[in-house]
């Protein structure tokens, strides 16, 4: 018998899917999680790197003619990306509970929110765009390389989650999609903490 429940076994009556799974089961999703948020750490570890190296060597950064980057509205478009943590954090405390509709509820609380910090981040990045071109210097290249291999993963979370929410609502909170719910969890507490050294490296110039 397998340690793991998949989607298929949604299908059992309420009794069963209410009943906690055997740790080894969801110690087995998470560490899958793990490690690849480990390797996604790794990736920004490599991009932020890169960035001050280029810094280094580049006598004037920003070069002249690019206006060092705005303060405010970074900061507080990255707060609210951190705010939304609270939802997420209590979908997975509802979700051990075996509260479904309280994760759910949470869950999407938490994906207005994100969807409305990714909008405004896409605006600001379209507004940067038009100042400057990742093509004219190495400056413009690792700024918004770093910036969209960001914005990418939240846009992914964004569809793990939506997947989550669709399945806990249809399908119940079976032993799979607690583990589901915890690796999303996982997920956005890793994005909200490269959110921020993100911004503080977008900004450093202006610090």
């Amino acid at each position: 018998m397998s340690t793991i429940e998949g989607p298929a076994g949604a299908s059992g009556g309420g009794a069963a899917q209410a009943r906690p799974g055997p740790h080894r089961g969801a110690a087995n999703g998470v560490w899958g999680m793990a490690l690849f948020m480990a390797a996604e750490v790794a990736l920004f570890g490599t991009l932020l790197g890169s960035y001050f190296y280029l810094n280094t060597v580049d006598r004037h950064w920003p070069p002249a003619g690019i206006q060092p980057p705005r303060v405010l509205l970074p900061l507080l478009v990255t707060g609210l990306l951190l705010a939304t943590l609270l939802p997420v954090n209590l979908a997975v405390r509802a979700s051990r509970r075996g509260e479904g509709r309280r994760t759910v509820v949470a869950l999407c609380a938490a994906l207005a929110l994100q969807s409305g910090y990714l909008a405004c981040q896409i605006l600001l990045l379209i507004h940067d765009l038009g100042q400057f071109s990742p093509q004219g210097s190495a400056y413009g290249s690792i700024y918004f390389t770093l910036l969209v291999v960001h914005h990418a993963h939240v846009a992914f979370g964004l569809a793990l989650e939506l997947m989550v929410i669709a399945m806990v609502a249809t399908k119940g909170l079976t032993r799979y999609w607690r583990i589901a719910v915890r690796n999303v969890g996982i997920y956005w507490n890793v994005v909200g903490a490269l959110a921020v050294v993100v911004v503080l490296t977008q900004l450093s110039p202006s610090l």
